[in-house]
């Protein structure tokens, strides 16, 4: 028994070779598990999102903020100083449809604003170089150095001649009607304009929700302010007016506010309603690029030639799904793989063990070795149970799972001495493995051994499966 060894176990099979590697060269690498992140994290835009990207606004909301406030502060003082009285000496109904008014502004504010307003994605860097190779060879140009590509390009829609801009940015050319912002950075499909009061742009995906809040805000405000008139009337018959201003201090800020804000806001939605009878956008009325008359040169393509089609399209067509796909998650960059470990380090080599199973023929063709031709005369069978096993001891390759310890040990070390006519490879007629040293130990050695684990702690496990089947060929 090698010292250090431990007790014997007795009728046991050993267990079968570990082929993990414990070297750091042939550690298979290990994949970094990378967090994966949501395309709204790294969205090129200058734009703001909220609860993991389902909340998409632009950078600049403190007008929003404000437009919050007024709404919610006059509302809020209507519904607690005036709604009161009004409901006692009116009707109830009063403060019902200003409770309805009011959730139909804030909801369709907030669908506005938070909202994504139909930006349309930024090219890839192949999509951007495919589309330059395609304007170079549609205006004849080989030269390889870089050529800004055209402002413009024509299309026909509807009998009408549209010129699609190039975008600098996007790297893209704009659909029509499409206009790039410059406060959120995007280009917006149906671009109208950018509001700051709803601090978004307003678009394709959220223009109807736009002109439902102004619309009913108009409502809100003239309802509001035609009973904080009526409440100073009534009070005033009672009490006189200035004491009737002095009982209701919030009724009269009330009054003011709803005075200055109710004619921008009723003729915004006026103007408003004039673009969706025409199908027209905000950006191409101030340019004045269409005219609603069909005779002349620039008549409108997009017009149905009816007011009421324009409206139900404009109000009640469906809604485009949005283009960003903000709340998707981006591919990480794919590992580089593993290695595969095939249980070969022969000679330990350096090389890949591709390299290695290329010129070593012999541990991929040879057959495996069954106990009948192991058996040597006057050795116990190698299907037989070890008597002993010693702690310590190297365990059998689990290419032969009956070759147990004492076998092992017993058949194939001492081969050389009992069987002197045992024709042995030597290290010239062995194949080697490429980029083989010349100084390697295993060029000064005449025969090729199997070398106890014991005294080979440095070697890997499976170098030693490769090596005892070289020395029993």
């Amino acid at each position: 028994m090698p010292p250090g060894g431990g007790g014997p176990m007795k009728d046991c099979e050993y267990s079968q070779i570990s082929t993990h590697s414990s070297s750091p060269m042939e550690s298979p690498h290990k994949k970094k598990k990378i967090a994966a992140r949501r395309k709204w994290e790294v969205f090129p835009g200058r734009n703001k999102f909220f609860c993991n990207g389902r909340i998409m606004m632009a950078r600049q909301t403190g007008v929003f903020y404000l437009t919050l406030v007024l709404i919610l502060v006059t509302s809020g003082l209507f519904f607690a100083f005036d709604c009161p009285y009004l409901a006692v000496k009116i009707t109830p109904a009063i403060p019902v449809v200003g409770g309805i008014l009011f959730f139909f502004v804030m909801g369709t504010l907030l669908r506005t604003s938070f909202s994504d307003p139909g930006v349309l994605p930024r090219a890839t860097p192949d999509e951007a170089a495919d589309l330059e190779r395609q304007i170079d060879i549609a205006n004849g140009t080989s030269s390889g150095g870089y050529r800004p590509p055209p402002r413009t390009k024509e299309v026909i829609i509807n009998g009408q001649t549209v010129k699609l801009k190039y975008c600098f940015t996007c790297k893209i050319f704009r659909p029509p009607r499409a206009s790039h912002c410059s406060l959120c950075d995007n280009c917006v499909e149906r671009f109208d304009h950018h509001c700051p009061w709803v601090g978004n742009c307003v678009g394709k995906r959220n223009y109807r929700f736009f002109y439902m809040f102004i619309l009913s805000l108009s409502f809100l405000t003239v309802f509001i302010f035609a009973f904080v008139t009526t409440h100073v009337i009534l009070r005033s018959q009672q009490t006189g007016f200035l004491n009737a201003l002095k009982d209701s201090p919030a009724t009269v800020l009330e009054a003011v506010v709803c005075f200055f804000s109710v004619w921008s806001i009723v003729g915004l939605s006026g103007f408003h309603t004039y673009l969706i009878s025409s199908n027209q956008t905000t950006n191409e009325d101030i340019k004045g690029s269409w005219s609603n008359k069909r005779g002349k040169e620039n008549y409108n393509p997009y017009s149905y030639g009816n007011i009421f089609t324009n409206c139900c399209v404009a109000l009640c067509g469906p809604i485009s799904p949005s283009l960003i796909d903000r709340r998707g998650y981006i591919q990480p960059d794919t590992p580089q793989p593993a290695a595969p470990s095939n249980g070969m380090a022969a000679y330990g080599a350096t090389q890949s063990q591709s390299d290695m199973a290329a010129a070593t023929p012999l541990l991929q063709s040879e057959p495996s070795l069954t106990s009948d031709e192991l058996h040597l005369p006057g050795k116990p069978g190698l299907g037989t149970p070890c008597a002993s096993l010693t702690l310590g001891q190297p365990t059998p390759p689990s290419s032969m799972p009956n070759l147990t310890a004492e076998a092992a040990l017993t058949d194939i070390l001492p081969l050389k001495d009992e069987h002197a006519g045992h024709q042995f490879l030597t290290p010239e007629e062995a194949p080697s493995p490429p980029r083989m040293l010349a100084g390697s130990p295993l060029a000064h050695s005449r025969t090729m051994h199997v070398l106890g684990l014991a005294s080979q702690d440095s070697l890997h496990e499976d170098s030693v499966r490769g090596l005892v089947k070289l020395s029993s060929v």
